[in-house]
Protein backbone atom coordinates (compact mmCIF):
# COMPACT_ATOMS: atom_id res chain seq x y z
CA UNK A 1 0.00 0.00 0.00
CA UNK A 2 1.31 3.44 -0.88
CA UNK A 3 2.01 5.64 2.10
CA UNK A 4 4.46 8.09 0.60
CA UNK A 5 4.22 11.85 0.71
CA UNK A 6 5.74 14.41 -1.60
CA UNK A 7 5.87 18.17 -1.42
CA UNK A 8 4.62 19.87 -4.56
CA UNK A 9 7.10 22.71 -3.90
CA UNK A 10 9.96 20.24 -4.37
CA UNK A 11 8.87 19.15 -7.83
CA UNK A 12 10.91 20.39 -10.82
CA UNK A 13 7.57 21.32 -12.34
CA UNK A 14 6.98 23.98 -9.70
CA UNK A 15 10.52 25.35 -9.97
CA UNK A 16 10.29 25.57 -13.77
CA UNK A 17 6.53 25.52 -14.34
CA UNK A 18 5.19 24.25 -17.62
CA UNK A 19 1.79 25.24 -18.92
CA UNK A 20 -0.97 22.71 -18.34
CA UNK A 21 -4.38 22.76 -20.01
CA UNK A 22 -6.98 20.92 -17.94
CA UNK A 23 -9.50 19.44 -20.36
CA UNK A 24 -13.01 19.05 -18.97
CA UNK A 25 -16.70 19.10 -19.85
CA UNK A 26 -17.26 16.91 -22.87
CA UNK A 27 -20.60 15.60 -24.09
CA UNK A 28 -21.44 12.74 -21.74
CA UNK A 29 -23.96 12.35 -18.93
CA UNK A 30 -21.14 13.08 -16.47
CA UNK A 31 -20.38 16.50 -17.95
CA UNK A 32 -21.21 18.44 -14.76
CA UNK A 33 -18.96 16.23 -12.65
CA UNK A 34 -16.19 16.61 -15.23
CA UNK A 35 -16.36 20.40 -14.97
CA UNK A 36 -16.08 20.10 -11.20
CA UNK A 37 -13.11 17.74 -11.56
CA UNK A 38 -11.35 20.05 -13.99
CA UNK A 39 -11.84 23.04 -11.73
CA UNK A 40 -10.41 21.17 -8.74
CA UNK A 41 -7.37 19.98 -10.73
CA UNK A 42 -6.64 23.47 -12.03
CA UNK A 43 -6.91 24.99 -8.55
CA UNK A 44 -4.61 22.34 -7.12
CA UNK A 45 -1.99 23.00 -9.80
CA UNK A 46 -2.19 26.76 -9.33
CA UNK A 47 -1.83 26.33 -5.57
CA UNK A 48 1.40 24.45 -6.29
CA UNK A 49 2.67 27.36 -8.36
CA UNK A 50 1.99 25.88 -11.78
CA UNK A 51 0.58 27.63 -14.83
CA UNK A 52 -2.78 25.93 -15.45
CA UNK A 53 -5.80 26.82 -17.54
CA UNK A 54 -9.13 25.05 -17.93
CA UNK A 55 -10.80 24.31 -21.22
CA UNK A 56 -14.34 23.03 -21.76
CA UNK A 57 -13.99 20.92 -24.88
CA UNK A 58 -15.95 18.54 -27.08
CA UNK A 59 -15.62 16.88 -30.49
CA UNK A 60 -16.47 20.17 -32.23
CA UNK A 61 -14.37 22.37 -29.96
CA UNK A 62 -10.74 21.24 -29.95
CA UNK A 63 -8.92 24.50 -30.75
CA UNK A 64 -6.90 24.32 -27.54
CA UNK A 65 -5.08 21.26 -28.88
CA UNK A 66 -3.43 23.53 -31.48
CA UNK A 67 -2.17 25.96 -28.84
CA UNK A 68 1.63 25.65 -28.99
CA UNK A 69 1.99 27.27 -25.56
CA UNK A 70 0.52 24.17 -23.85
CA UNK A 71 3.10 21.66 -22.62
CA UNK A 72 0.80 18.98 -21.23
CA UNK A 73 -2.92 18.25 -21.28
CA UNK A 74 -4.52 16.98 -18.07
CA UNK A 75 -7.62 14.96 -18.96
CA UNK A 76 -10.49 15.44 -16.52
CA UNK A 77 -13.31 14.36 -18.82
CA UNK A 78 -15.59 11.56 -17.67
CA UNK A 79 -17.74 9.29 -19.78
CA UNK A 80 -18.39 9.67 -23.49
CA UNK A 81 -15.59 11.26 -25.54
CA UNK A 82 -13.40 11.66 -22.47
CA UNK A 83 -12.93 8.06 -21.37
CA UNK A 84 -13.87 6.09 -24.47
CA UNK A 85 -10.54 6.56 -26.25
CA UNK A 86 -11.67 9.08 -28.84
CA UNK A 87 -9.99 12.10 -27.30
CA UNK A 88 -6.91 10.04 -26.50
CA UNK A 89 -6.64 8.98 -30.15
CA UNK A 90 -6.83 12.61 -31.28
CA UNK A 91 -4.07 13.53 -28.83
CA UNK A 92 -1.97 10.59 -30.05
CA UNK A 93 -2.44 11.61 -33.67
CA UNK A 94 -1.28 15.12 -32.81
CA UNK A 95 1.66 13.66 -30.83
CA UNK A 96 0.69 15.68 -27.75
CA UNK A 97 1.58 14.96 -24.13
CA UNK A 98 -1.44 14.04 -22.01
CA UNK A 99 -2.27 12.35 -18.73
CA UNK A 100 -3.89 8.99 -18.24
CA UNK A 101 -4.30 5.89 -20.34
CA UNK A 102 -3.98 5.55 -24.10
CA UNK A 103 -6.75 5.01 -26.66
CA UNK A 104 -6.84 1.20 -26.52
CA UNK A 105 -6.85 0.91 -22.72
CA UNK A 106 -9.43 3.70 -22.46
CA UNK A 107 -11.77 1.96 -24.89
CA UNK A 108 -11.39 -1.31 -23.02
CA UNK A 109 -12.04 0.22 -19.60
CA UNK A 110 -15.03 2.18 -20.92
CA UNK A 111 -16.73 -0.98 -22.21
CA UNK A 112 -17.95 -2.85 -19.13
CA UNK A 113 -18.45 -6.15 -20.97
CA UNK A 114 -14.98 -5.99 -22.53
CA UNK A 115 -13.50 -5.08 -19.13
CA UNK A 116 -15.16 -8.08 -17.50
CA UNK A 117 -13.65 -10.39 -20.11
CA UNK A 118 -10.21 -8.90 -19.46
CA UNK A 119 -10.64 -9.30 -15.69
CA UNK A 120 -11.70 -12.93 -16.08
CA UNK A 121 -8.76 -13.64 -18.39
CA UNK A 122 -6.44 -12.21 -15.73
CA UNK A 123 -7.94 -14.57 -13.15
CA UNK A 124 -10.01 -11.97 -11.29
CA UNK A 125 -13.58 -12.85 -10.34
CA UNK A 126 -16.33 -10.72 -11.86
CA UNK A 127 -20.12 -11.12 -11.66
CA UNK A 128 -21.72 -13.13 -14.47
CA UNK A 129 -23.37 -10.98 -17.12
CA UNK A 130 -25.05 -11.06 -20.51
CA UNK A 131 -25.23 -8.31 -23.07
CA UNK A 132 -28.87 -7.44 -23.65
CA UNK A 133 -30.08 -8.30 -27.13
CA UNK A 134 -33.52 -8.44 -28.66
CA UNK A 135 -33.57 -12.21 -28.20
CA UNK A 136 -32.43 -12.21 -24.54
CA UNK A 137 -35.09 -14.22 -22.71
CA UNK A 138 -36.19 -15.17 -19.21
CA UNK A 139 -34.68 -18.63 -19.38
CA UNK A 140 -31.27 -17.17 -20.15
CA UNK A 141 -31.46 -14.82 -17.17
CA UNK A 142 -32.70 -17.44 -14.74
CA UNK A 143 -29.67 -19.59 -15.49
CA UNK A 144 -27.10 -17.30 -13.92
CA UNK A 145 -28.74 -15.19 -11.19
CA UNK A 146 -31.73 -14.61 -8.93
CA UNK A 147 -31.13 -10.87 -8.62
CA UNK A 148 -30.00 -8.56 -11.41
CA UNK A 149 -28.20 -5.29 -12.07
CA UNK A 150 -29.18 -3.61 -15.32
CA UNK A 151 -26.67 -1.05 -16.55
CA UNK A 152 -25.48 0.71 -19.70
CA UNK A 153 -22.27 -0.82 -21.03
CA UNK A 154 -20.67 2.58 -21.64
CA UNK A 155 -21.73 4.95 -18.87
CA UNK A 156 -20.25 5.82 -15.49
CA UNK A 157 -21.33 7.28 -12.14
CA UNK A 158 -24.13 4.68 -11.91
CA UNK A 159 -26.04 6.53 -14.64
CA UNK A 160 -28.93 4.38 -15.89
CA UNK A 161 -28.42 1.56 -13.37
CA UNK A 162 -31.35 -0.36 -11.85
CA UNK A 163 -31.52 -3.41 -9.57
CA UNK A 164 -34.30 -5.99 -9.48
CA UNK A 165 -34.92 -9.55 -8.29
CA UNK A 166 -37.46 -10.21 -11.02
CA UNK A 167 -36.09 -11.49 -14.37
CA UNK A 168 -39.09 -10.16 -16.25
CA UNK A 169 -38.56 -6.71 -14.74
CA UNK A 170 -34.86 -6.98 -15.57
CA UNK A 171 -35.74 -7.47 -19.23
CA UNK A 172 -38.13 -4.53 -19.17
CA UNK A 173 -35.53 -2.28 -17.54
CA UNK A 174 -32.90 -3.48 -20.02
CA UNK A 175 -35.12 -2.48 -22.94
CA UNK A 176 -35.58 1.00 -21.44
CA UNK A 177 -31.86 1.26 -20.76
CA UNK A 178 -30.99 0.22 -24.32
CA UNK A 179 -33.42 2.74 -25.78
CA UNK A 180 -31.88 5.57 -23.75
CA UNK A 181 -28.19 4.67 -23.63
CA UNK A 182 -27.55 2.13 -26.38
CA UNK A 183 -25.67 -1.06 -25.47
CA UNK A 184 -26.91 -2.53 -22.20
CA UNK A 185 -25.96 -5.45 -19.95
CA UNK A 186 -27.70 -7.51 -17.29
CA UNK A 187 -25.33 -8.54 -14.52
CA UNK A 188 -25.58 -10.93 -11.61
CA UNK A 189 -26.18 -9.00 -8.38
CA UNK A 190 -23.56 -9.80 -5.75
CA UNK A 191 -24.51 -8.91 -2.18
CA UNK A 192 -21.67 -7.69 -0.04
CA UNK A 193 -19.41 -4.80 0.88
CA UNK A 194 -18.69 -2.21 -1.80
CA UNK A 195 -15.10 -1.03 -1.95
CA UNK A 196 -12.98 0.95 -4.33
CA UNK A 197 -9.23 0.94 -4.84
CA UNK A 198 -7.28 3.78 -6.38
CA UNK A 199 -4.15 2.95 -8.34
CA UNK A 200 -1.51 5.63 -8.76
CA UNK A 201 1.53 4.98 -10.93
CA UNK A 202 1.11 1.23 -10.58
CA UNK A 203 0.75 1.26 -6.79
CA UNK A 204 -2.43 0.90 -4.75
CA UNK A 205 -3.82 3.64 -2.55
CA UNK A 206 -5.67 2.91 0.71
CA UNK A 207 -8.89 0.92 0.25
CA UNK A 208 -12.15 2.80 0.71
CA UNK A 209 -15.34 1.06 1.81
CA UNK A 210 -18.52 2.78 0.65
CA UNK A 211 -21.64 2.70 2.80
CA UNK A 212 -24.68 4.30 1.24
CA UNK A 213 -27.67 5.38 3.31
CA UNK A 214 -29.85 3.69 0.68
CA UNK A 215 -29.78 0.17 -0.72
CA UNK A 216 -27.86 1.24 -3.80
CA UNK A 217 -24.83 3.51 -4.28
CA UNK A 218 -26.37 5.49 -7.15
CA UNK A 219 -25.60 8.89 -8.68
CA UNK A 220 -27.44 10.70 -5.85
CA UNK A 221 -25.54 8.78 -3.18
CA UNK A 222 -22.24 9.52 -4.92
CA UNK A 223 -22.60 13.24 -5.48
CA UNK A 224 -25.52 14.62 -3.46
CA UNK A 225 -26.30 12.60 -0.32
CA UNK A 226 -24.12 13.74 2.59
CA UNK A 227 -25.07 10.59 4.50
CA UNK A 228 -22.95 8.37 2.25
CA UNK A 229 -19.93 7.14 4.20
CA UNK A 230 -16.45 6.63 2.75
CA UNK A 231 -14.49 4.63 5.28
CA UNK A 232 -10.85 3.60 5.63
CA UNK A 233 -9.32 0.77 7.64
CA UNK A 234 -12.53 -1.29 7.78
CA UNK A 235 -10.91 -4.54 6.63
CA UNK A 236 -9.11 -6.13 9.56
CA UNK A 237 -7.90 -9.24 7.75
CA UNK A 238 -4.44 -8.44 6.38
CA UNK A 239 -4.60 -11.39 4.01
CA UNK A 240 -7.88 -10.13 2.51
CA UNK A 241 -6.42 -6.64 2.13
CA UNK A 242 -3.47 -8.06 0.22
CA UNK A 243 -5.78 -10.03 -2.06
CA UNK A 244 -7.86 -6.93 -2.81
CA UNK A 245 -4.75 -4.90 -3.59
CA UNK A 246 -3.41 -7.66 -5.83
CA UNK A 247 -6.76 -7.87 -7.66
CA UNK A 248 -6.71 -4.09 -8.24
CA UNK A 249 -3.26 -4.27 -9.81
CA UNK A 250 -4.31 -7.28 -11.91
CA UNK A 251 -7.29 -5.32 -13.23
CA UNK A 252 -5.18 -2.22 -13.87
CA UNK A 253 -2.61 -4.21 -15.82
CA UNK A 254 -5.17 -6.38 -17.62
CA UNK A 255 -6.69 -3.28 -19.19
CA UNK A 256 -3.32 -1.69 -19.94
CA UNK A 257 -4.09 1.41 -17.87
CA UNK A 258 -1.53 4.12 -17.14
CA UNK A 259 -0.82 6.78 -14.52
CA UNK A 260 -4.00 6.54 -12.43
CA UNK A 261 -7.34 4.76 -12.22
CA UNK A 262 -9.90 3.47 -9.76
CA UNK A 263 -11.18 -0.10 -9.59
CA UNK A 264 -14.54 -0.92 -7.99
CA UNK A 265 -15.19 -4.22 -6.20
CA UNK A 266 -17.80 -6.10 -4.21
CA UNK A 267 -16.61 -8.34 -1.37
CA UNK A 268 -19.13 -11.12 -0.81
CA UNK A 269 -19.97 -12.46 2.68
CA UNK A 270 -17.61 -15.40 2.05
CA UNK A 271 -14.86 -12.84 1.17
CA UNK A 272 -14.79 -13.57 -2.54
CA UNK A 273 -13.50 -10.49 -4.41
CA UNK A 274 -15.55 -9.48 -7.47
CA UNK A 275 -14.29 -6.78 -9.83
CA UNK A 276 -17.11 -4.59 -11.14
CA UNK A 277 -15.45 -2.02 -13.36
CA UNK A 278 -12.50 0.31 -13.84
CA UNK A 279 -12.56 4.09 -14.08
CA UNK A 280 -9.72 5.25 -16.31
CA UNK A 281 -10.33 8.93 -15.46
CA UNK A 282 -11.84 8.85 -11.97
CA UNK A 283 -13.44 11.91 -10.43
CA UNK A 284 -11.12 14.60 -9.09
CA UNK A 285 -13.67 16.72 -7.22
CA UNK A 286 -13.47 17.54 -3.52
CA UNK A 287 -15.87 14.62 -2.89
CA UNK A 288 -14.15 12.15 -5.22
CA UNK A 289 -12.64 8.92 -3.99
CA UNK A 290 -9.21 8.95 -5.63
CA UNK A 291 -8.21 12.26 -3.99
CA UNK A 292 -9.62 10.97 -0.67
CA UNK A 293 -7.47 7.84 -0.92
CA UNK A 294 -4.43 9.88 -1.91
CA UNK A 295 -4.93 12.17 1.08
CA UNK A 296 -5.08 9.10 3.34
CA UNK A 297 -1.66 8.18 1.92
CA UNK A 298 -0.37 11.70 2.73
CA UNK A 299 -0.53 12.83 -0.89
CA UNK A 300 -2.20 16.21 -1.25
CA UNK A 301 -4.40 17.11 -4.20
CA UNK A 302 -1.60 19.28 -5.61
CA UNK A 303 0.94 16.48 -5.21
CA UNK A 304 -1.45 13.97 -6.77
CA UNK A 305 -1.93 16.09 -9.88
CA UNK A 306 1.78 16.85 -10.17
CA UNK A 307 2.71 13.17 -9.89
CA UNK A 308 0.31 12.37 -12.73
CA UNK A 309 1.73 15.15 -14.92
CA UNK A 310 5.30 14.07 -14.18
CA UNK A 311 4.40 10.53 -15.27
CA UNK A 312 2.89 11.84 -18.51
CA UNK A 313 6.00 13.90 -19.27
CA UNK A 314 8.26 10.95 -18.49
CA UNK A 315 6.27 8.69 -20.81
CA UNK A 316 6.47 11.29 -23.57
CA UNK A 317 10.22 11.64 -23.16
CA UNK A 318 10.63 7.86 -23.25
CA UNK A 319 8.48 7.66 -26.37
CA UNK A 320 10.46 10.43 -28.07
CA UNK A 321 13.78 8.78 -27.14
CA UNK A 322 12.56 5.43 -28.49
CA UNK A 323 11.52 6.99 -31.80
CA UNK A 324 14.89 8.71 -32.19
CA UNK A 325 16.76 5.51 -31.30
CA UNK A 326 14.80 3.53 -33.86
CA UNK A 327 15.52 6.17 -36.49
Amino acid sequence: MTSESSAGSQSPLTRHPLKTAVLMGGIGAERDISIQSGGCVARALKEAGMDAVTCDIGPDNLDVLDDDSIDVFFLALHGMFGEDGRLQQILENKKLCYTGSGPKASRLAFDKMASKKAFAKAGVLTPAAVEFKGDTNLAKLEKFADKYVVKPITQGSSVGVTITDNPRTALEEARKCAEKFGDCMIEEYIAGREITVGVLLGRVLPIIEIKSSTSFYDYHAKYVDDRTQFLFDTIDDHSLTEKIEAAAIECFNALGLKHFARIDFIISPDEAIYALEANSIPGMTSHSLLPKAAAKADISMSDLCIKIIEAALKNKRTEYSSINTND
